[in-house]
């Protein structure tokens, strides 16, 4: 893959850290698996860590960006933000040990669970309703994703290099958030998984024999760099100034992309 080619991958990147809160993780992954190959079994770790570095700084650069009205939605919330910090350095630690196949087929499993959740659940796509199954009044709580969610979303999440992202933006988007507002306030979250997260792999010492990456722990900063200078002035502009999309073509824009994703990870598992 050339140079040009993974930063226009970062530009990528940066759109969906706008769009969707995604901080780059499920478009990272399948391209560093595709990057270092050649490390062959330890490129799945590589590529989650990898993932860690884009989505802490994306991120980083979106939340700063974010309107403080939107991030005012966060007060109170303290106890969640620290518990994902604590499941994403733990996830990460775990990831360093698992088999590289428990993580890339976690990775597929995770993305079909959640595509079809997002299809078949109410809430997503189209709007609840009182007599919907599973419907909760939230009783005016401030914010919709309970704080001892925090450990189980940053543990699954940096194990998987996925950010959290896929899992706050439906459970917000369920307690009635618009995409954008939903997608603007996973930034946060992202960066309270992927900061622990990618700490726990710069100190794990995965070996890359012969795979011509420039490597600080299980990271390829080199990658990693690529896809910054690509996604970084995507995000700062696209945050300020957010592209106008429908709210419904929006969700759908959000199943999409997991669709694609699904397909590539699922190519480079079967066929490597």
């Amino acid at each position: 893959m050339s140079i040009p080619l993974v930063i226009l991958v970062g530009v990528f990147t940066g759109a969906t850290t706008v769009l969707f809160g995604f901080g780059g993780g499920f478009v990272t992954v399948p391209v560093i698996l595709l990057l270092d190959a050649a490390l062959g079994p330890d490129a799945a770790v590589t590529a989650v860590a990898t993932s860690a570095v884009v989505m802490a700084a994306n991120a980083a650069v979106a939340t700063a960006a974010t309107p403080a009205s939107i991030l005012r939605e966060l007060r109170g919330t303290l106890p969640l933000l620290v518990l994902l910090g604590a499941g994403g350095a733990l996830g990460a630690l775990a990831a360093s040990v698992a088999p590289p196949a428990l993580i890339l087929w976690g990775f597929v499993a995770y993305l079909a669970v959640t595509i079809l959740d997002a299809l078949l659940r109410p809430g997503f796509l189209r709007p609840r309703t009182a007599g919907d199954e599973g419907d909760d009044d939230t009783g005016g709580e401030r914010f919709a994703i309970q704080a001892g969610l925090g450990a189980p979303i940053g543990a699954l999440a940096s194990f998987l290099g996925v950010g959290g992202s896929v899992m706050t933006v439906p459970l917000l988007r369920r307690a009635g958030q618009p995409m954008m507002v939903a997608a603007a306030l996973a930034n946060p979250l992202t960066l309270c998984v992927s900061v622990p997260a990618l700490a726990a792999f710069l100190l794990t010492s995965h070996a890359s024999p012969g795979g011509g990456v420039l490597s600080v722990g299980a990271v390829d900063l080199g990658a990693a760099a690529l896809l910054l200078v690509g996604s970084i002035p995507v995000v700062v502009l696209w945050r300020r100034r957010p592209p106008r999309i429908p709210d419904g073509l929006h969700a759908w824009g959000y199943i999409a992309l997991l669709v694609a994703v699904l397909v590539t990870a699922l190519a480079r598992t079967l066929w490597g």
